[in-house]
């Protein structure tokens, strides 16, 4: 056999070949290895021919990992089997390593074949553990001169075995835990040890953020002993290597989220018990949270050498600042937000001793604390009155240092509500708008950061705000006509747009129809011109010259909360809307800019918009017929959602949704046209399940629902995740109608139609289920699925064993089919959907264990050729 031909050969190849004898071990039944199993075999094996030791020590290795190992194309019900072998034979397999360490050459393979077999989580009393020689030959590994890897494995596999939430509790394995702890606590030194090679402090610190993950919770009650721990998870948040440091990231959550859920607490006794165990642990952690903090700030200073970074390693500083922005939010809810802020503000006084006015000077650590402070922006009172006012007089007489300006308009941003809530925040605005100016002017970062900052200051301040109006559409226009000396971009200038409209939304009514008019003017100005120019130059024209001002209405539309005068000011300007309409229909990216501009519009308004919606329809239904463009679909959903229930709409709706899916159902009537256009089918189906939600009176009685069932049979193998899920969600809601409160009075027309195509669609979904959509697909199928079974029960039942029988039994068995059939059955008897989808997931799996089964399946079901009969 290759096992011993190879016994001396390269170690990838002994690998190879250990995981092919491996995953035959998968398919074939314990039975079949003798006496005992494969573990007994390797015994056996080993006892005959001790030469072999290393190829069976790499197959021990193996054996556990393959059992989790899901591209092995077995059945689900053999897998679960062979979990269950391997885990009774765990002691046979231990006891075959503790003989192997005799042979000392070979000690780290052991160790690693050790480690893998405790990932299999089977219970071994701790007290025997503890006493193993393969435990305590690990251990003594950790104090040699070369740290070995396979014992930190071994070590950190322990560790998380210890820590596994088991009935008998952690009182059980504190034997074990009483023997590794101390072991662990001995390396602390090495962290700090400058001869220690760097991955040998990666690897003791990955040991002690494995115990403060394990024993978090043994840790929150703030013992003696378990301080030493967090003490020595505070050295490693000091490392300078940010690789390191991180790894105690997920314990200072975790704790975080223990001290301050009051549900832990609860075995305390009464309410007043609770609040007093939660502060007297709160009090104990408090310094170490202080001194977290403290460490964090200088992770997220950014290195000298920023600007000859690659791209790939900004970001990498950026994902850096990301986490320890977590980190300090874990701080705040321990500290509580005012105490971290001082921390923080004390830190950035001390880098401003080092700043001055001159932008040459070191601006780094500065910066870095503002970051912090920003990063906790959410858990500082609004009221807060002692450290912010100091903050906020510090911002101007920082220099205009491009990273520093940026961080600082953030900050202001993040402030916004402390500005409109504090009694001191108004004496500031006007010095935080005159920052956020000059951040418009310095690079294009600082612009988009002060433009997001002024979007949040509007936002929140908008009512200090409406009598400085003059002045905001000043920076307004300067921004959006492009002036020289602002470096706001096209995109950047929508949150200008915004911060505008937020404050016109605070004007009365009949301040905010003139307000509104001149906050449209810059953007509309520029399309009049353009069409004044005549069709030949409006047609000409890049999407791109267009779409920047008609975003710029969508988004006024979408956030001046004014409806009446949304809609007078949508139906002043339809003309222009509609000459680009009629000259640039065949141009997808105007067509979606001005669909959202109408959809916000028709959002806002909602019946205001009588008159002009009826316009914008006509014109949409007339030119879906010559260009196809998904968003006219997109646009007409949204309102069906607003006009779908009043009757006086009824005739014209009706007649716009029959013409739009007659229009569609004739554009997709193969697999390959829903291939080429998923957009529309996608657009298509959302808009025929708005229909169902809200003009169910329009829609079932209508010619068109049959072909457009029709048409979703065709198109639901479609391989594109979107369209497929609003074909899949369209014919649940067709399942489900009985659900709706008026739903029971369509069943009849529904029936009509589905029943006759009911084995065509189950045949179809099981198709689906079994590999004709990939695997990410399979929980809509089997909603979908369930949904038939709960409208058509026994129905269903019959259709589905239909289907199945046809799937041939060397790639499905009769247990598997029959568990599949059950669960369909117990889907009609309301049985809990997530006790109904094992099963079913198990035929999916089954089918999809490998290329050659799948192309059985999908040859017998052929989902793609089944020919749909039309019913009249």
């Amino acid at each position: 056999m290759l096992l011993k031909t190879f016994h001396k050969g390269p170690p990838k190849v002994r690998t190879q070949i250990s995981l092919a004898v491996a995953a035959l071990a998968v398919h074939v039944p314990a039975d079949d290895w003798g006496d005992g199993g494969i573990v007994n075999w390797i015994m056996d094996e080993i006892n005959s021919h001790p030469e072999y030791l290393p190829s069976f020590l790499e197959l021990l290795r193996v054996l556990p990992e393959e059992a989790f190992n899901y591209k092995i194309s077995a059945r689900p019900d053999r897998r679960r089997q062979f979990e269950k072998e391997l885990a009774s034979a765990m002691e046979v397999a231990l006891s075959i390593l503790t003989a192997c360490l005799n042979f000392n050459e070979f000690k780290e393979q052991i160790l690693e074949a050790f480690a893998s077999w405790l990932r299999l989580r089977h219970r071994i009393p701790a007290s025997m553990l503890a006493s193993n020689p393969l435990v305590l030959t690990a251990l003594s590994s950790l104090t040699s001169d070369v740290l070995s890897e396979a014992s930190v494995n071994v070590i950190s596999e322990l560790i998380h075995y210890t820590a596994a939430r088991y009935s008998d509790g952690v009182s059980s394995q504190l034997p074990l835990i009483q023997v590794i702890v101390p072991q662990v606590m001995n390396l602390k030194p090495q962290l700090r040890d400058p001869s220690k090679d760097e991955e040998d402090v990666k690897a003791i610190a990955r040991l002690f953020a494995d115990m403060g993950d394990s024993y978090v919770e043994l840790i929150a009650t703030g013992s003696d002993e378990s301080m030493l721990i967090v003490h020595a998870l505070l050295e490693v948040a000091s490392h300078p290597e940010f690789d390191i440091a991180s790894m105690t990231f997920n314990f200072w959550h975790n704790l975080q989220m223990i001290l301050t859920d009051r549900d832990f607490f609860i075995s305390s006794g009464n309410e007043a018990s609770i609040e007093a165990e939660r502060s007297r642990r709160l009090q104990i952690f408090h310094p170490s949270y202080e001194s977290l903090v403290a460490l964090v700030i200088f992770k997220v200073q950014y290195p000298a050498d920023y600007a000859e970074l690659s791209r790939e390693d900004q970001k990498d500083f950026k994902q850096t600042r990301y986490a320890v922005a977590d980190v300090l939010i874990d701080g705040a809810l321990v500290l509580g937000g005012e105490a971290t802020l001082k921390i923080l503000y004390m830190k950035l006084v001390e880098a401003l001793s080092c700043c001055g006015k001159d932008s040459s000077t070191d601006w780094r650590p500065a910066e870095a604390a503002l970051y912090c402070i920003r990063a906790i922006s959410d858990f500082v009172s609004v009221v807060e009155s002692e450290i912010m006012p100091q903050i906020m007089s510090l911002f101007p007489k920082l220099p205009h240092q491009p990273q520093l300006l940026q961080t600082v308009c953030l900050t202001i941003g993040a402030y916004s509500k402390w500005l409109d809530a504090s009694s001191s925040g108004l004496s500031f605005l006007p010095s935080v708008i005159d920052i956020l100016v000059s951040g418009m002017s310095i690079s294009e970062d600082t612009a988009a950061a002060a433009s997001l900052a002024f979007r949040h200051i509007c936002d929140d301040c908008c009512k200090k705000l409406c009598g400085s109006l003059d002045g905001l559409f000043q920076i307004y226009q300067r921004a959006v006509i492009g002036e020289s000396t602002f470096k706001v971009s096209a995109e950047d200038s929508l949150h200008l747009v915004e911060a505008l409209s937020k404050v016109i939304t605070e004007l009365p009514s009949e301040h905010a129809k003139k307000a509104l008019e001149a906050l449209c003017l810059p953007a509309v100005a520029p399309l009049q011109e353009i069409i004044s120019q005549g069709p030949l130059v409006l047609g000409q024209k890049t999407a791109r010259e267009l779409t920047v001002h008609v975003d710029r209405l969508a988004n006024i539309f979408r956030h001046v909360n004014h409806p009446e005068a949304v809609a007078d000011t949508i139906h002043r300007l339809w003309p222009l809307f509609k000459a680009i309409f009629d000259l640039r229909a065949w141009d997808m990216r105007t067509m979606e800019s001005l669909c959202r501009a109408c959809k916000n519009a028709v959002r806002t308004s909602k019946r205001f918009m009588g008159v002009t919606v009826g316009a914008i329809l006509e014109e949409i239904q007339g030119l879906y017929k010559q260009h196809h463009q998904p968003c006219f679909l997109y646009l007409s959903s949204e309102v069906i959602k607003i006009f779908g229930s009043d009757p006086t709409c009824a005739n014209y709706l009706k007649i716009l949704i029959e013409s739009l899916f007659s229009q569609t159902t004739c554009l997709l009537t193969r697999i390959q046209e829903f291939t080429s256009r998923p957009d529309i089918a996608d657009d298509c189906f959302l808009l025929a399940s708005r229909c169902i939600r809200y003009c169910p009176q329009l829609f079932f009685p209508s010619p068109i629902f049959p072909p457009l069932v029709d048409c979703s049979m065709v198109g639901m193998t479609i391989q594109h995740r979107e369209a497929s899920n609003s074909i899949l969600n369209f014919l649940s809601d067709i399942f489900d109608i009985s659900k709706s409160s008026q739903g029971e009075i369509y069943l009849p027309i529904r029936d009509n139609v589905i029943v006759p195509r009911g084995p065509s669609i189950t045949r179809i979904l099981v198709a689906c289920l079994t590999g004709a959509l990939p695997n990410s697909q399979v929980e809509t199928v089997t909603y979908a699925l369930l949904a038939l079974s709960r409208a058509y029960g026994v129905k269903t039942l019959e259709w589905a064993k239909e289907t199945v029988s046809l799937i041939p039994s060397t790639a499905v068995t009769e247990l598997e089919r029959s568990k599949f059939l059950q669960a369909l059955s117990n889907a009609q008897l309301g049985k809990d959907i997530n006790d109904l989808k094992l099963p079913i997931e198990e035929l999916s799996e089954v089918c999809r264990r490998n290329r050659t089964v799948q192309e059985i399946v999908q040859g017998a079901l052929r989902p793609l050729e089944l020919h749909i009969v039309t019913v009249s």
